[in-house]
């Protein structure tokens, strides 16, 4: 009977076979040391995925998911049909460096963590934002709104409140939750906090998903390891959007970021915490027009916001309401902005 490999490495596809190829191309020749396999799940690509990535790849399990289902639930049937007592989830826009994976492994395998990242590189090799801790009722969202953002992020640094995230490390460092470009977990602690809440079509799953994570046993980050990760070149594509940061909520993009943010917070925090969130994200329709024709008046076509934007988060913040009920209820729904 064959052995089941050390590690399985998942990686979602949605019409990303180049960049799948050159992730795998680092996979391979950077980690020697372990066995793994990797399972590509499609996400109803629709182009030449398959052929490509397989003829670089003759290895690779493939599996597809027949629509696009997003990230959750792609990466979910890949665990189901992985064989290893470890997962990887990967991004198909990442690269690794200097034998970071079968480190990270190796790092992991023998530790009492549950989950664990790496420190992901920006293109240049800058540092990226890869773990982070909870905030009470997820009040770091505030952060992206226009001129409320501001204040709060004025306000925390002047009590010198702790910063919700790693922007950067070299050693072992605890978190409350992975960036889920590089997300390495153990079967075990999955059977008992379950798979990925598949009402998530794209953002915060990973967040939710290690806050119940996080009752079974530790996560962490090992900053020694660090990879590449060309951030949000996927899902920027798929949205049609320029606007690569979290911080965009002014389009279909920025739609499927604020509604992912507040399931997250109605699962994780409850509903008391949602309508604490929902009141100033409404709130700022008025707070964003009145910033708005002050800075137009006062510094003209150099303001930092446009009435474009305002008028593409007055459109998000108003189907974030329809689905308020929706999201209240808690019961299973697929929330894609698509």
């Amino acid at each position: 009977m064959q052995q089941p490999p050390d590690l399985s490495i998942i990686i979602v596809n949605y019409k990303t076979p180049q960049l799948i190829i050159n992730c795998l191309d680092t996979v391979y020749a950077g980690t020697k040391k372990i066995s793994f396999e990797v399972v590509v799940v499609d996400n109803d690509s629709g182009d030449n995925s398959k052929q490509l990535i397989l003829a670089s790849h003759p290895h690779v399990i493939w599996v597809d998911m027949k629509y696009n289902s997003g990230f959750a639930r792609a990466n979910n049937e890949g665990i189901r049909q992985s064989k290893s007592d470890t997962v990887l989830l990967l991004n198909s826009d990442t690269l690794i460096l200097d034998n970071a994976l079968e480190k990270c492994f190796q790092l992991f395998k023998s530790s009492e963590y549950v989950a664990s990242g790496v420190q992901l590189l920006n293109a240049d090799l800058s540092p990226q934002i890869s773990g982070n801790y909870f905030v009470r009722g997820g009040l770091n969202y505030l952060l992206p709104l226009p001129y409320t953002g501001a204040f709060v992020k004025w306000l925390g640094g002047s009590l010198k409140i702790k910063k919700p995230n790693l922007p950067d490390s070299d050693s072992l460092v605890e978190v409350d939750w992975i960036n889920g470009a590089f997300l390495m977990v153990k079967k075990a602690a999955i059977e008992k906090a379950g798979l990925m809440d598949e009402d998530f079509f794209l953002y915060a799953e990973e967040a939710e998903w290690c806050s119940r994570l996080k009752k079974i046993g530790k996560l962490c980050i090992f900053g020694e390891c660090k990879v590449v990760h060309i951030m949000g070149s996927t899902a920027t594509g798929t949205f049609n959007s320029d606007d690569k940061s979290y911080y965009n909520i002014y389009d279909k993009k920025g739609l499927q970021l604020i509604v992912s943010n507040f399931v997250r917070i109605r699962k994780q925090y409850g509903v008391l915490w949602f309508l604490v969130m929902l009141f100033f994200y409404s709130i700022e329709i008025l707070v964003f027009f009145l910033g708005l024709i002050v800075a137009k008046l006062l510094m003209g076509k150099k303001s930092r916001f446009s009435f474009t934007q305002f008028s593409g988060y007055c459109r998000n913040i108003f189907s974030l309401l329809r689905l308020g009920v929706t999201i209240i209820k808690n019961k299973p729904f697929f929330y894609k902005a698509l």
